[in-house]
């Protein structure tokens, strides 16, 4: 089979991170596998003509030029990005036999086709909340990386959804625990941190995490720590919650360091180098940057959800407020590295074959039922 997977930003946003993993799952497999040949479409925002990183050269990579304009609002620029990506994939959609979106802009873009459902928001923008809607209803088949979504699909929609778990790079984080250069360039530079990874944004949950660490630092235990956020690519305008953070971190006294986008290459060391990974998101799908961090060996502290516990199980620490927080990443410091090895473990059972594996069965199924 011939397959498309479509995505929004080049940018290292989680969903874009599962689509290159998958593609290059599913090109792995190869004509043996039932593959013949894996395209990833997405919007070359800002000139980009290519990934974050390097894909593999068996994965062919479209990106459709889309151009900034800086006085666009969210609304527009979403009405937009659906309408160039669209335009462009509808001249070459014969070419393919499963085409795949990976988020609501691509799912309209690309219509009638498939969608995987990460995690369900509510918006406000008009724009925004008709996208999302129409990327669940509308799609041929849905796939979700956990139940507890799936579940949400299904009490909102009325759909059932497949579930197909995230896949994890674990041996590429493993590995990042092993780099003393580059796990001692990170330490003379940022000293002992609480990790954030996801840029500061309301689903993130970052103010919460920001009040937890302050009440956390109070022990002159952890005076030392300081708080590291890295990256933070999105298409949505959070400058008003960047604001408010800003305005909290000096009501607090705290100063975090906001590295931005992290150099792909560097992303391991950084996570392996955290003392504790703070994940305090108010919606997932999978958690990967978490089960990322276990497989480097971290600990993490995670927001007490349906689907962290699904994925997690015991293998992290959860809170539900802030002074929660502040307990469990207490603890999670204090604490012997006791349940690492746990946390690998759960990291290295979801691999990207695997989920490649299933993705072709999912497909020659809805292709079986379609005939």
């Amino acid at each position: 089979m011939r397959i498309a997977l479509l995505t929004y930003s080049t940018k290292p946003r989680g969903g874009v991170v599962h689509t290159l993993a998958l593609a290059e799952a599913l090109a792995a497999l190869g004509p043996a596998g039932g593959v013949t040949s894996v395209d990833v479409w997405t919007l070359g925002r800002g000139g980009d003509t290519t990934f974050f990183r390097s894909v593999d050269p068996r994965v062919g990579v479209r990106a459709v030029p889309f151009e900034a304009r800086d006085d666009e609002t969210v609304g527009g620029r979403i009405v937009r990005s659906i309408a160039v990506l669209r335009e462009a994939f509808a001249q070459e959609r014969g070419a393919y036999d499963v085409v795949h979106a990976q988020d609501c802009i691509s799912a309209n873009a690309a219509l009638p086709c498939l969608r995987t459902v990460h995690h369900l928001d509510r918006f406000t923008t008009p724009e925004l909340a008709a996208c999302h809607d129409r990327a669940v209803a509308e799609p041929d088949g849905l796939v979700c990386v956990s139940a507890a979504v799936a579940a949400e699909v299904a009490a909102g929609w009325g759909r059932a959804p497949t579930v197909i778990p995230n896949g994890v790079d674990a041996p590429r984080f493993e590995a990042g625990a092993r780099d003393v250069e580059g796990r001692a360039a990170w330490a003379d530079r940022l000293g002992r941190y609480v990790l954030a990874l996801g840029g500061i944004e309301p689903r993130k949950g970052t103010i919460d995490l920001l009040e937890a660490f302050a009440l956390l630092r109070a022990d002159p235990a952890h005076a030392d720590l300081r708080l590291v956020v890295g990256g933070g690519e999105t298409l949505f305008d959070y400058r008003d919650y960047r604001t408010a953070f800003d305005a909290r971190a000096r009501e607090l006294g705290v100063e975090p360091v906001v590295l931005g986008p992290v150099d792909d290459p560097a992303l391991p060391s950084l996570v392996a180098q955290a003392a504790v990974l703070g994940f305090t998101s108010t919606k997932e799908g999978f958690g990967l940057a978490a089960m990322e961090a276990l497989a480097a060996g971290v600990p993490v502290v995670a927001r007490d959800l349906p689907v962290l516990r699904e994925v997690f199980g015991e293998a992290v620490r959860y809170g539900d407020s802030p002074a929660a927080f502040a307990v469990q990443l207490g603890a999670a410091l204090g604490g012997v590295a006791d349940g690492a090895e746990r946390g690998r473990e759960l990291a290295r059972s979801y691999t990207w074959e695997a989920a490649a594996l299933r993705h072709v069965a999912f497909y020659a199924e809805l292709s079986r039922l379609h005939a």
